[in-house]
């Protein structure tokens, strides 16, 4: 993959903001022909580069939602077993190998501090997790994704 120049970062930090937005407003925005742009992202698709477009949730469930960090130390042998059964639970919204105490920081989004505190019971049955340390997200300072007014 060629190195991404300055076109290409402004283009994707635009669908970022926007992956719905149609190429031809994107066009207007980079100052470009839509031809371009729509070759730009077949290339970016193609090069690994845009791996997928999603939903982000609104404000409306983003606010009635309690988010959690939290740091997992597991047993080396069964870390397979555990990421399988952290990918069957919808409330896991991520989760990455870190290094330092813990091996896994997961990201957890529930409803209700109760239901976090059943997902997190629920978290300590699971075979192979030695010890957990849980964050409660109070509030979010920074976010990239977010739309740009």
């Amino acid at each position: 993959m060629d190195k991404l120049d300055d076109l290409d970062r402004r283009l994707l930090a635009l669908l970022q903001a926007n992956a719905r937005a149609p190429a031809a407003e994107l066009a207007r925005h980079l100052k470009i022909a839509r031809t371009t742009v729509v070759a730009r992202i077949a290339r970016l698709e193609r090069e690994a580069v845009v791996a997928g477009y999603g939903v982000r949730l609104g404000q409306r469930l983003e606010h009635a939602a309690v988010r959690a960090f939290c740091a997992l130390s597991v047993n080396a042998r069964g870390a397979s077993a555990i990421i399988r059964a952290l990918e069957r639970m919808p409330e896991v919204e991520g989760a990455w190998a870190v290094s330092g105490e813990f091996d896994y920081m997961v990201q957890l989004r529930c409803e209700s501090p109760e239901a976090l505190d059943a997902l997190l019971d629920q978290l300590g049955q699971i075979e192979g997790i030695k010890k957990t340390q849980t964050s409660v997200v109070l509030s979010r300072k920074i976010d990239r994704r977010a739309a740009q007014p």
